[in-house]
């Protein structure tokens, strides 16, 4: 769960926010200056039954939302095909889908839906809980993450792997050593397990500083995704909107649009 939020979110890809581009870093080029790219949160996809820190959708609702961007003219894709694409001077039409924590559920409920309306997505794992459980989120319910086997196959699949840190722990409050195992292990595991290199990170419950945002680019990933991370805002501090099950058409259409009342224009770092 990256946090039990429910905001208006990231900018509209029309909005002249200033974001300066990456340097490059993981084999990504360096995009030009532009919009704050629009980055969808979601994370488990199944059974809401119990549903406490409202990271839950069902496969109906996600389909629903995959439909209302294919009326818009819009495609979902993972975050480095949208930054790709950015950087050659397109992507107007590409809006990034990220699923956080690398729940099972990932697997058997969003990918045949990615599929259907012929998304793309960035899966955020965390590789020191292979087939273990949320267990950071003491209200439950606990639900399954995805095995090796699992991370393979959604990868295979052309599901673009990221990391989520390697057990969940809020890298604001992480020791030195913490840090470097959680940022740069993460990456070293993953890159391993699937054979590729690791782009993207996501700060776990979305709590960024300088500190983890320094120690994200040190390591060689490409970008990082947080929540809302103000004045730190960049490749490597990328916000997205967080999505729910309570998101119609008119809650994604707000959620999309207005952004620029809550955002100020800011460079990249």
């Amino acid at each position: 769960m990256a946090a039990p939020v429910d905001s208006v979110g990231p900018a509209d890809p029309a909005d002249p926010v200033d974001f300066a581009g990456s340097s490059g870093a993981g084999g990504l080029p360096a995009a030009p200056p532009g919009p704050v790219p629009w980055v969808a949160m979601y994370h488990s996809v199944g059974d809401r039954s119990d549903d406490p820190y409202r990271i839950t959708v069902t496969p109906e609702r996600l389909e629903a939302q995959l439909a209302w961007l294919h009326r818009r003219g819009l495609r979902g894709v993972s975050v480095a095909a949208l930054l790709a694409a950015r950087a050659r001077g397109g992507g107007r039409r590409l809006v990034g889908l990220t699923f956080d924590d690398g729940y099972a559920d990932f697997v058997t409920e969003a990918l045949p839906l990615l599929r259907r309306w012929n998304c793309g997505a960035t899966l955020f794992v965390l590789p020191g809980r292979l087939g273990g459980e949320n267990a950071w989120d003491p209200l439950g319910p606990r639900k399954p993450l995805l095995t090796a086997a699992g991370i393979r196959y959604a990868a295979a699949e052309g599901v673009e792997i990221g990391s989520h840190g390697l057990t969940h722990v809020d890298l604001t409050r992480a020791d030195d050593a913490v840090l470097r195992a959680e940022v740069a292990g993460s990456r070293e595991r993953l890159a391993e397990l699937t054979g590729a290199r690791i782009d993207g990170f996501c700060y776990p419950y979305g709590t960024v500083d300088a500190r983890a945002v320094r120690a994200v680019r040190e390591a060689g990933y490409a970008y990082a995704c947080a929540i809302d991370p103000g004045p730190l805002t960049g490749p490597h501090a990328l916000p997205r909107v967080h999505i729910g099950q309570n998101d119609t058409a008119w809650r994604l259409g707000l959620k999309y649009r207005l952004h620029r009342l809550r955002r100020r224009p800011v460079g990249g770092r």
